[in-house]
């Protein structure tokens, strides 16, 4: 008789053989730690897809960047298949106003793909709080990504982090070197020098000064407030300290940023409190502004409908020789699906995602978004080289309502868009704004103790 060590062995290679024959793959299920790893040698990352899953993949990344499709087929999902050869991506955005609905009916239908775009902060985190995103703490890789780039994507505690930081948007101001010849004006870099930029381009009668306006409120506060803002409340230092409640909206560095924002209503198109933001592109592509207060994603509409040669300077700080901080908000990142049926294949394409192949690509072809990696980036554009060269002069934080802030009623983002672009109607005083967005504060976030 054979022993029986021996007859379990001739009983498992009858049954790889059977197996083999029927076409089903000879390795062990995912997850499976039952297998004696030293016996086996090293599979490289490159094959890590045949083994974790016995043949080709396919991946679905769920977006609602659907102006990217074009990019991602043609450039993204070319460069990672072109290394890993068994992992097949299926870009599958759906449009931005639908995302976070068709989204959750597909990750509570088990339908959703295997990998999800991430929106930052809180939508992101309440899908990670319930189950549907997995935890990436031991992704290789994200050592590349500063805290403030992994912010958008963590928990409260700081210590888990769910989706990989793609790219951010950073704000300052996009402006016409033609008007800022006619007027004999240079790119300011002090609150006084931008007003008497302004004066001199409003006295030459040429350009309207600035194409904003306050009929969809959001931009009084997004290419506004937050636009300026860091440079009075000192960036991170400020924005940590609403968070610990130790400083509070009434506090000086904020009056001051809703003075300096104050001070723009003079240099605003006329019937400015009707002006949309389509308007307010159109009214600076045509050629008839001199200054528009951006964020950074304006710059590939810029570059294919406006007719003339375009500058950006960064905000000004309130007096020469400040140091300056920049809004470079955490915008866009991308996730796991908890239930992804090929998680091994999944992190394979988040791990890319930390190279600098992946930043140098996507920061390229999407000008005016900027990888969050610490990888060194030549970018192409000189519009968003100008743009992301301030990383280097200036320090970095993201808008203060995001992060936590916004999770109460009356909500801060909102009341900010209300307040900003009252100010700028001239409803409200620096002193009066300060005052409504703390009370609503007040009114619901008590911080951690």
């Amino acid at each position: 008789m054979l022993h029986s060590s021996r007859r379990s062995a001739l009983s498992a290679l009858v049954m790889l053989l059977l197996l083999a024959a029927c076409g089903a793959p000879a390795t062990a299920p995912s997850g499976n730690t039952s297998t004696d790893a030293s016996s086996a040698p090293a599979a490289s990352a490159s094959t890590a897809a045949t083994t974790a899953s016995g043949g080709q993949v396919t991946l679905t990344v769920e977006s609602w960047r659907n102006d990217d499709l074009t990019i991602w087929q043609n450039t993204i999902i070319p460069a990672f298949e072109k290394n890993y050869p068994n992992i097949k991506i299926n870009f599958q955005p759906t449009a931005p106003t639908e995302y976070n609905s068709a989204l959750n009916t597909k990750l509570q239908g088990g339908t959703a793909g295997d990998l999800i775009t991430c929106r930052p902060f809180d939508v992101s985190l309440q899908l990670f709080n319930d189950g549907y995103l997995a935890p990436l703490s031991d992704l290789k890789g994200m050592e590349n990504f500063s805290d403030v780039a992994k912010s958008a994507w963590i928990t409260d505690d700081g210590k888990t982090p769910f989706c990989v930081p793609m790219a951010s948007v950073i704000h300052g101001f996009i402006y016409n070197q033609d008007a800022f010849a006619k007027a004999g004006v240079t790119p300011p870099t002090t609150q006084a020098e931008f007003i008497a930029a302004l004066e001199k381009i409003k006295q030459d009668g040429t350009y309207t000064p600035l194409a904003m306006g306050t009929a969809d409120q959001w931009e009084a506060a997004t290419m506004g407030f937050q636009n300026i803002g860091p440079n009075y409340w000192k960036g991170e230092e400020g924005r940590q300290a609403l968070l610990k409640g130790s400083a509070k909206f009434t506090d000086a560095p904020y009056v001051e940023t809703w003075k300096a924002l104050a001070s723009w209503q003079p240099y605003l198109p006329s019937g400015y409190e009707a002006v949309k933001y389509p308007d307010a592109q159109q009214l600076f592509t045509l050629g008839k502004a001199a200054i528009y207060p951006a964020g950074s994603w304006e710059i590939s509409l810029f570059n294919k409908d406006a007719k003339f040669k375009m500058g950006a300077f960064k905000p000004p700080v309130a007096n020469a020789g400040d140091q300056c901080y920049i809004s470079d908000h955490t915008d866009i990142g991308l996730g796991m699906n908890a239930k992804s049926a090929h998680p091994a294949e999944a992190r394979q394409f988040l791990e890319w995602l930390t190279t600098a192949e992946f930043a140098e690509l996507y920061s390229n072809e999407l000008p005016g978004f900027f990888s969050l990696s610490t990888h060194q980036v030549k970018l192409n554009d000189p519009l968003a080289q100008e743009f992301v060269s301030w990383r280097g002069e200036c320090q970095s934080t993201i808008r203060n309502s995001y992060q936590i802030l916004s999770r109460g009623e009356p909500n801060l983002e909102n009341e900010l868009w209300r307040v900003n672009a009252q100010l700028l109607n001239g409803q409200l005083s620096p002193e009066q704004a300060g005052q409504e967005i703390q009370t609503g504060l007040d009114k619901w976030y008590k911080p951690a103790s």
